[in-house]
């Protein structure tokens, strides 16, 4: 229907603005002249771009979906030679699990040429150069010209739909245009993106975009039309018992299977099976990005040969589809403890690439954590909605290879205001804790390398060519309280000791928006935490705090122990295993905790192992949890959580012995 629209489109005006009107550097009057230009009343244009992208421009660069500017125009042909790489490394055990250690073999990368949902939706750029008369240079790059491209495409649905068009009608008229704006492909995820429009269309918003134009969204009282939404001819969202998603969210069903493959091989996949949390707590959600696109992903996850985790979210219209039930046990996070205690949810994108995340997968990832959150009784701050990058190597040799995605590049601050569970605290620098939460559009660190290497690799190939500046929730954590000074140490990923470096995947100085620590010291506008065993200083002056000062609770080694062991998983002593179940060893990491040092509390818990390692449990012993006695403190002891034994530590309110 689009084509012939086209055909018979002109890019005269339909409202009762200009039809070429001067261009404006004021992004508000941009968008109230594109409304007008086209006949779409202005919270409906300010409604959708806001859905889209929060009227952020990200400098030109696309989406993951092949999106750009405001209003996320796309040409997912421009970015399908972009570089994937496999969400797995070739020595890799993504289970985590020295009882069943798993190596898959990483398939080839793959681009967004077979993604859902249809080709249409993924090319509306082109769409609008056709419409409007710009290039589609001009509507990557411009963001007037790209505002005005969308407001020419809600213009040309709405005719479609044969509903009223004009700057002056009634925005309630306008649901069933708003909803194919998403691109989406079931009426339940074009529904649900609609109605996050029309809500923000209540709500308001107003807010500086990411090249500094304020603009605001004024709330209006609209109780949308939603009679024409069955005109688009969309696939019914049809939702299976037991899907496990909140009402409202478009998602499906599209199992990840649990099966024998090999024949004579005992090899099966690609999860476990469970009785979650009945049998066991679940602890954490884990977020993900899939290096590589929605529909090749999907692929992968249906194959019993590789990995199975229980979401993925699609960035063009934020549609979810489950492949695990939450009472299995998804190979997803490399490390079996966690796995055991954990849901996995992937989102299409990537951690480097210069591509950004949409606000529409935002906005369904942060309702679908919230519903399990609250559902499965998780917290919801930075110890337990936790990104991949924060999940510790199980043991000494596998720190090196774990993941580091989402990347530096996700707003977690954004996303726990999502969350409805915004970074809050209380304190001074005299009480001993800060919460890491830069200002995510001015924070823009030089990373290196973003399209240079695959995750997972720390060292870049000389020369690393500099990533584009783009706002980040990482802060950059230095030897000494200077610029200058050279970037701390992570053992696990240089264990010859030399500083890590600015290479985007080189995660070892870091630490991200949410995350709290342990104060070491203060000197003027530089703030030292405790971090892998050592000060690790970051700029945080008055004018610009790019951490909070916080209270809490801190571990510390009891008196008379002057260092005491970490590890990356919280399994239980000897004596606890039954028999026909071996004993999994307790395996220190590289790092050691120091008498003097303190490291935030992130709860107590218990130790745990989940035994699975035949199809079917058909081995003695299989799906059993093993409990001990011994129990844990997770600690924020580098950029990723990590235990230490409760025996071994007192734990202390913040304020005792906080740096002046």
């Amino acid at each position: 229907m689009l084509a012939a629209a086209l055909v018979a489109a002109t890019t005269a005006p339909i409202g009762g603005g200009p039809a070429a009107a001067a261009p404006t550097d004021d992004r508000q009057r941009q968008y109230a002249a594109a409304a007008a230009e086209y006949g779409v009343p202005e919270e409906i244009l300010l409604g959708v771009s806001y859905l889209e992208s929060r009227w952020d421009t990200h400098a030109g660069t696309p989406s993951t979906s092949g999106g750009y500017g405001p209003l996320h125009l796309t040409d997912a042909a421009s970015v399908a030679s972009a570089p994937t790489t496999a969400h797995v490394g070739p020595h890799e055990d993504p289970r985590g699990d020295d009882a069943r250690p798993l190596t898959v073999r990483p398939p080839e990368a793959a681009g967004p040429v077979d993604d859902a949902p249809a080709a249409a939706a993924l090319s509306t750029l082109g769409a609008a150069a056709a419409l409007t008369g710009a290039t589609t240079e001009r509507l990557r790059t411009e963001p007037a010209a790209n505002i005005r491209g969308g407001a020419a495409l809600l213009a040309v649905y709405q005719r479609e739909l044969g509903g009223p068009v004009g700057s002056g009608t009634d925005p309630a008229a306008w649901y069933a245009a708003v909803a194919r704006y998403s691109g989406a492909d079931r009426e339940d995820t074009a529904a649900a993106f609609a109605d996050e429009v029309y809500a923000q269309i209540r709500s308001g918003a107003s807010r500086r975009t990411d090249d500094g134009h304020q603009v605001t969204l004024t709330p209006r009282a609209v109780e949308p039309d939603t009679g024409a939404l069955h005109r688009l001819g969309l696939r019914p969202g049809d939702r299976p018992d037991g899907l496990e998603c909140p009402v409202g969210l478009g998602c499906e069903w599209i199992p990840a299977p649990y099966e024998q493959y090999g024949p004579g091989t005992g090899d099966y996949g690609n999860h476990d099976l469970g009785n979650r949390p009945k049998q066991q707590k679940i602890e954490y959600i884990v977020i993900h990005d899939t290096e590589g696109y929605y529909g090749p992903s999907v692929d992968l996850v249906k194959r019993a040969d590789y990995l199975g985790w229980h979401y993925t979210l699609r960035s063009v219209d934020g549609h979810v589809a489950q492949h695990v039930k939450t009472k299995d046990v998804g190979w997803q996070a490399g490390n079996w403890y966690v796995n055991a205690k954990s849901v996995g949810i992937e989102h299409e994108g990537f951690a480097a690439h210069g591509t950004w995340y949409t606000e529409a997968m935002y906005r369904t990832s942060a309702k679908l954590v919230r519903y399990l959150a609250l559902r499965l009784g998780i917290p919801l701050d930075r110890q337990h909605i936790i990104g991949h990058d924060n999940v510790p190597g199980t043991v000494a040799s596998t720190v090196a290879g774990m993941h580091w995605d989402p990347g530096p590049y996700w707003d977690w601050s954004h996303y726990f205001d999502l969350l409805r569970a915004p970074f809050r605290t209380t304190g001074t620098a005299r009480t001993g804790l800060v919460t890491i939460d830069p200002d995510v559009a001015a924070n823009q660190p030089a990373f290196v390398g973003c399209n240079q290497q695959p995750p997972g690799v720390p060292t870049p190939p000389p020369p690393a060519e500099p990533c584009p500046l783009r706002g980040s929730s990482a802060v950059i954590l230095h030897s000494a309280p200077s610029h200058d000074a050279p970037l701390v140490n992570d053992l696990g990923e240089r264990p010859d000791g030399t500083p890590n470096t600015m290479y985007v995947a080189d995660h070892g100085a870091r630490a991200s928006a949410g995350q709290t620590y342990a104060v070491a010291e203060v000197r003027g506008d530089w703030t030292a935490i405790w971090y892998l065993g050592q000060k690790a200083w970051f700029h945080n002056p008055a004018s610009a705090r790019t951490a909070r000062w916080a209270t809490g609770f801190v571990v510390t080694p009891k008196p008379g122990k002057a260092t005491i062991p970490v590890y990356g998983r919280a399994y239980p002593e000897q004596s606890a295993y039954p028999a026909g179940v071996p004993y999994q060893a307790i395996s220190p990491l590289q790092y050691t905790f120091a008498a003097g040092q303190r490291y935030a509390l992130g709860g107590i818990v218990p130790s745990e192992y989940y035994r699975a390692v035949t199809f079917g449990g058909s081995s003695p012993g299989d799906w059993t949890v093993v409990r001990g006695e011994l129990r844990y403190a997770q600690v924020q002891f580098g950029h990723r959580i990590m235990y230490v034994n409760l025996d071994d530590v007192r734990i202390l309110p913040s304020p005792v012995g906080a740096p002046r």
